[in-house]
């Protein structure tokens, strides 16, 4: 459906369903920071306000863009995960404001490093690119299981009732993806929530009181907080953290290219990086953390083929929306997790089967190709699987080998680097049409 024109209500429909999917782990970050780091109940309430409605702006500057900023495909962005661990050490010593601080300098180094990362490209060929999208379609899966399981923490984690209801949005989901045609299949995901979360209404694991505990507009100004402060090793471990994230997002933006069939060359990467960038520059004027880009989101699109980026646009102004609307906001927060997570399955699943589609676009007949494969894979899941293994490591280390995608991201460029260096003929020829590209490009943004 990339080329076909939807209406505005489609369009909304079809970008809710995108917010649906990511709200739950985008509100869980200011939830888990912050009380850690000592905020109010009230500051809370800003924090999650602040998170969603510069989630809408970074995908709007992502999905959107504009003169040599913004990768152009329906990349859903969101506060990462990777920011938690970091935000709270460096906010339980310098406060919030020392942390935003971080983020808005970190954001900067990533605008300018772009310019420059984009050229290892070239040692990214589709059996890395392939190999990158399966460990992180498999790293997501427990997080499908653990909500599927209800939620971790849950009272009742585990139990009969919670994997039921998964299992029940998760047949409903294939029911409705198989006899529903067009349009109607492309939102079968929230259909599958929808009469999901209205199942366990019955169950009585629906809680509806938040909406009544909700302000109608939250106010959005910068520096909410106070004004930042400036910590030479909070700057340098928010860097840390911003340039994991940026290698996280060089995989995903090859596997949306794939989906979308469209070529992800040097300066591609370079807009979508830049524009991560700018996001957290704007990010941190306005009280919240860095972003990226939200797997869980890039699983919707390979299910549904939906690669219209104005859809991933339409769920961007709903964050927004939604950033200054917290009593609507809260509405989203009443999906129970066993509904998620029977949801984020098939998701998750998509991208594995993708993943495998990627790959086999190279010769696995090569010895050298299967031990690419086998050793990167297989370092990105082990660590993945056993993230405690580096408990001894300082912290800035651990955050970046105790991270499976990026340390499977890095094997798996090494040894390719190694056994077969540049990679294919494709990457090689790709490379050396971006500049031309990026020229043809400019001018033609110029002129819109």
């Amino acid at each position: 459906m990339k080329d076909e024109k939807l209406t505005f209500w489609q369009l909304l429909i079809l970008g809710f369903q995108h917010v649906c999917v990511m709200y739950g782990g985008a509100v869980a970050v200011p939830l888990i920071i912050a009380p850690a780091i000592g905020l109010t109940q009230q500051q809370l309430v800003y924090l999650i306000s602040f998170d969603l409605f510069t989630c809408g702006v970074a995908t709007l500057i992502q999905v959107i863009g504009f003169k040599g900023v913004g990768i152009k495909l329906p990349a859903m962005m969101a506060i990462s995960f990777t920011v938690v661990q970091p935000v709270i050490a460096i906010g339980q010593i310098h406060s919030i404001t020392g942390v935003f601080g971080a983020v808005i300098v970190s954001g900067l180094i990533v605008a300018i490093a772009a310019q420059f990362v984009g050229k290892v490209l070239p040692y990214f060929p589709h059996l890395v690119t392939g190999a990158i999208v399966f460990i992180i379609g498999v790293s997501l899966m427990p997080v499908a299981m653990n909500n599927a399981a209800g939620g971790v923490g849950a009272e009742d984690f585990g139990s009969m009732s919670n994997l039921g209801l998964a299992l029940a949005t998760l047949l409903l989901f294939l029911i409705f993806n198989m006899f529903l045609k067009g349009f109607l299949k492309a939102v079968s995901v929230l259909f599958a929530m929808a009469l999901g979360t209205l199942i366990a209404s019955f169950m009585g694991k629906v809680d509806g009181s938040i909406i009544g505990q909700s302000d109608w507009v939250t106010p959005i100004k910068p520096f909410y907080f106070g004004m930042p402060t400036f910590d030479i090793p909070s700057i340098i471990t928010m860097t840390v953290i911003a340039m994991i994230i940026m290698i996280e997002s060089i995989g995903v933006f090859m596997a949306l290219g794939e989906i979308s069939k469209q070529h992800i060359g040097d300066y591609e990467v370079k807009k979508g990086l830049r524009a991560e960038g700018l996001g957290a520059v704007f990010s941190g004027v306005f009280n919240s953390f860095n972003h990226s880009t939200f797997s869980q989101n890039v699983g919707l699109v390979f299910l549904t083929g939906v690669t219209n980026r104005f859809v991933v646009a339409m769920g961007g102004v709903i964050l927004l929306l939604l950033g200054l609307l917290p009593k609507v906001a809260a509405v989203a927060t009443m999906i129970p997790a066993p509904v998620l997570g029977g949801a984020m399955i098939p998701m998750f699943g998509m991208l594995i089967a993708a993943s495998l589609r990627i790959i086999a676009q190279s010769d696995l007949s090569k010895p050298s190709n299967q031990l690419i494969i086998a050793v990167g894979v297989g370092v990105g899941l082990a660590i993945k699987g056993v993230p405690g293994a580096f408990e001894a490591f300082p912290d800035t280390a651990k955050m970046l080998v105790g991270n499976g995608v990026v340390m499977g991201t890095l094997v798996l460029f090494v040894l390719n680097l190694v056994l077969n260096g540049k990679g294919d003929s494709h990457s090689h020829e790709a490379n050396e049409e971006d500049n031309l590209q990026e020229l043809e490009t400019d001018k033609i943004e110029a002129k819109a």
